[in-house]
């Protein structure tokens, strides 16, 4: 079966990250095409893809083969090599792509400073052409910029045959020093099934961009870095009031001193979701200011 995809692998060198992001006309796209490495690339195999051939690029861009390469040694041999197409970065922002002469139109990519864009059974070039100027101008997280392309591309036409299933994959050097989980992947979300698959994606990128900062922030408060745990669940809360994410901010708010601010914060956690005023009672972040929780 062919996959009626389009897709963007790209490196943000600045952040050390390397990701992946597509949509398909095909049930669960993001367990076939994205491959991933932190400190190596990324890459996306469709068309009529070959799941493997993602990780084998990335090998070979281990061993040290230059993008061009690595696919040239990835599709040697390969007899329905015209009918794949493949993308590939690499986590210092060289990219290359591929899209075989007997890709269903329309069929092609586009290549540019750390990114490389490809789709197949496209409504036409817009498409493409769209993604990419919509990661080049999108700002924030490479998690982001990458879902603002699937959405760019979707709004120029997107595939012929419709929407399906979509997914975001992003690895950072150095992530696993970073959390308990110790992998350096730190975004993998997939829409296996779903009539706006991207819509639904990016529903899940605003979970867990607010995820991604208590994540971090837990980090910093096991380091006893409470000022910069109260930084990062501020940025959290940029993206929508939630009781839990006020209660957490409160909590290393008190941890660092700033008592007002915590009690402030920790009263409108207690607004939304009364179930916090009888955990507060409890927790011991709040014994700095255990004598003004009476005011709640």
């Amino acid at each position: 079966m062919r996959k009626s995809t389009f897709s963007i692998v790209a490196a943000d060198l600045e952040a050390g990250e390397v990701g992946c992001a597509v949509q398909s006309r095909y049930f669960s796209v993001g367990s076939v095409v994205p491959w991933v490495r932190a400190g190596v690339g990324a890459c996306a195999t469709q068309a009529a893809g070959v799941a493997v051939f993602g990780e084998r690029a990335l090998q070979e861009l281990d061993r040290g083969a230059i993008p061009d390469e690595a696919l040239q040694r990835v599709l040697a041999g390969d007899e329905g090599r015209e009918s794949r197409q493949l993308g590939l970065v690499t986590a210092d922002g060289r990219a290359a792509a591929f899209t075989g002469g007997k890709c269903l139109d329309w069929a092609g990519h586009r290549i540019g400073a750390g990114f490389a864009v490809q789709g197949n059974i496209l409504a036409g070039e817009a498409v493409v052409d769209e993604m990419v100027r919509a990661y080049e101008t999108a700002v924030g997280p490479l998690v982001h910029r990458l879902v603002a392309a699937l959405e760019a591309g979707q709004a120029a036409g997107g595939d012929k045959r419709g929407q399906q299933s979509a997914a975001v994959v992003v690895e950072r050097t150095g992530a696993r020093s970073e959390s308990r989980e110790g992998v350096d992947r730190i975004c993998d979300l997939r829409v296996e099934d779903h009539e706006a698959p991207i819509d639904e994606l990016r529903r899940l990128v605003g979970i867990w961009t607010s995820w991604d900062a208590t994540r971090r922030a837990s980090s910093l408060s096991e380091r006893r870095d409470y000022a910069g745990a109260a930084a990062a669940m501020r940025r959290a809360l940029e993206h929508g009031e939630e009781a839990m994410l006020l209660y957490n901010l409160a909590c290393y708010e008190s941890l660092a001193g700033a008592r007002e601010d915590a009690l402030a914060h920790l009263r409108r956690a207690v607004a939304l979701d009364d179930s916090y005023r009888a955990l507060a009672a409890d927790d011991p972040d709040f014994d700095p200011m255990r004598g003004e929780l009476s005011e709640l």
